[in-house]
């Protein structure tokens, strides 16, 4: 129906994973032999002497929070002025092209037509793909609404703007345990290519999972891209967690073990082990990551294993296809949906989602420690929408099984 919209697939001769996110760099597989002896590093001893002064002047202020660089999302501590806002705040400001890009299509389309008709619902499923919705979400977020007009006898298009806004609202929805692994003691596989803010995810978390009281450890197995251990041990000595790390170029899983039992060993609560973006194929992709999970599993069977993909939410559609792509290789639990402060592409969350029926967990907005923040579906929308003239006065009916059984 709308061609120029449809996803972009293509892949490189070279069957890479996913080619129009990936960085230029190295990804040649060469383990290097693993000593026996885990290296488990204290955070403030790991880092350049001239770097770590400065780190351990930030880490001394409580008033600073990390601001991503360009390599793949190490930060510096940097004050934080926006602090009052709140998360909603800035959540709110991060969403506001995405919002007003939405606002003006929906006042001309619901103010446009005096009557609901075909012409009416292309006009709007136009403009909800136009809004990184996604053929698919509009699809059936349209086949939702003919279904409450036509129940509640609506007649008026300026009434549907509530609907569809409810419609989005219900599949944003995140089930009550999908957080219970916090409170167990938990290996958390975070994936994701790179250039996404997979370390800075997981600097983030680790920040905010100590601020709570746990203990927590990091495990730098993503030994195939340039910096990568070291961007990651700088983030654990912000964070002041221990972190479990090889050389370059080490086996991914060698490390992997060495966390896991130096993990069960020291009694962590969360353990966050950082994984390759890239590799040659799918087929690589998928050996390594089954085979870090099989170490995990076996090597720490108490632990409950949280497989969390990071996905950049300015890039639209590109990262609903990195999580159809990933998924197709490993089952994943929840999504960390990044960048979605000044994007245009925020109605990505909802497409994701609802897509995949796999839920956002986090989402981030700014580049400071409190701006990666459990996802919340009823702030988002508000986020989202927040700005429309809402009616109240119109009672809907809502569709329950015996009706559509009739």
């Amino acid at each position: 129906m709308f061609d120029f919209f449809k996803k972009n697939k293509k892949e490189e001769d070279s069957g890479e994973l996913l080619p129009e996110q990936m960085e230029e760099e190295s990804t040649k597989l060469n383990p290097l032999e693993i000593s026996a002896d885990e290296q488990i590093l204290n955070p403030m001893d790991d880092v350049e002497k001239g770097e770590n002064e400065a780190m351990a002047e930030s880490v001394k202020d409580s008033k600073t929070q990390p601001e991503e660089n360009s390599a793949e999302g190490v930060a510096t501590e940097l004050e934080e002025p926006e602090k009052e806002k709140g998360f909603f705040g800035r959540l709110k400001a991060g969403l506001t092209k995405t919002r007003n890009s939405i606002n003006e299509s929906f006042d001309n389309l619901f103010k446009g037509f005096s009557s609901i008709d075909e012409d009416f619902y292309d006009e709007l499923e136009e403009t909800l793909i136009m809004a990184d919705l996604g053929l698919d979400t509009t699809e059936r977020i349209i086949d939702n609404l003919k279904e409450l007009v036509k129940k509640n006898h609506i007649k008026e298009t300026e009434a549907c703007r509530e609907l569809v806004i409810n419609i989005i609202r219900e599949q944003m929805l995140v089930d009550d345990s999908a957080y219970d692994f916090e409170n167990k003691k938990t290996v958390m596989l975070i994936i994701g290519v790179n250039g996404v803010g997979k370390t800075t995810s997981i600097g983030k978390l680790a920040a905010q999972y100590k601020k709570r009281g746990k203990r927590v450890m990091m495990c730098a197995a993503d030994t195939f891209r340039a910096a990568a251990i070291d961007q990651l041990k700088t983030w654990a000595n912000r964070a002041g967690v221990e972190i479990i790390s090889q050389q370059e170029g080490s086996d991914p899983a060698a490390v992997t073990f060495d966390a896991v039992k130096a993990a069960a060993a020291r009694d962590v609560d969360i353990l966050l082990v950082d994984t390759a973006g890239r590799l040659h194929n799918k087929k690589n992709l998928m050996d390594e990551l089954s085979k870090m999970k099989r170490i995990i599993e076996r090597e720490y069977s108490d632990a409950h294993l949280e497989t969390l993909i990071v996905l950049d939410g300015s890039t639209g559609q590109n990262a609903l296809e990195q999580a159809k792509q990933f998924s197709s290789v490993t089952q994943i639990d929840g999504i960390i949906l990044t960048k979605l402060d000044g994007t245009a592409k925020g109605g990505i969350a909802i497409a994701i989602q609802s897509e995949l029926n796999v839920p956002v967990k986090y989402i981030g907005v700014g580049e400071h420690i409190d701006d990666l923040q459990k996802f919340d579906p009823q702030s988002y929308v508000n986020a989202l929408f927040s700005d429309m003239d809402m009616r109240s006065d119109i009672e809907i009916l809502i569709p329950t099984d015996d009706d559509n059984e009739e």
